[in-house]
């Protein structure tokens, strides 16, 4: 385990994680950061409304692109609390995040460290540089809460 200061990007995240959880979603957050400046926040929403892509990175992702008028985030960076899932990773190379930062790793649905290792594949389009375990312990935790009480 990685031992990270949690940046104010990070914490941004974890604070949606946590508005995500409180609205009975999975508590998952996720931040573009452009130049030093946030651009996007968000959260989890797959239940209201129903939307299966309704991950914090993909809603992240979208907002930033509208933000920034461009479907390419060149030069950005997404801190998000948990690792990314396939959908996610694919998003992040398509929209050419430059570092992607994640707090809690996810060996059963993740696509970065775990699963198919998007960023490793051949027919990836751009590799982000990849840095883990900032924040982990916190997004860990709330993960563990929010399943906890469903159990």
């Amino acid at each position: 385990m990685t031992s990270w200061p949690i940046p104010q990007p990070m914490q941004s995240a974890l604070n949606a994680a946590r508005k995500a959880a409180d609205a009975g979603e999975v508590p998952v957050g996720a931040v573009i950061v452009k130049d030093g400046e946030v651009v996007a926040v968000a959260a989890n929403a797959t239940r209201s409304p129903p939307d299966p892509t309704g991950h914090a990175e993909m809603r992240a992702i979208r907002m930033a692109s509208e933000e920034l008028g461009d479907d390419r985030l060149t030069g950005c960076d997404m801190y998000v609390t948990l690792e990314p899932c396939v959908m996610c990773a694919g998003a992040i190379a398509h929209a050419r995040i430059a570092r992607l930062y994640y707090g809690a790793s996810d060996p059963k649905g993740g696509g970065v460290e775990h699963g198919a290792r998007v960023f490793e594949q051949e027919q990836c389009m751009h590799v982000p540089e990849v840095y883990t375990g900032m924040g982990e312990e916190e997004a860990a935790e709330l993960l563990r809460a929010f399943f906890k009480a469903r159990r």
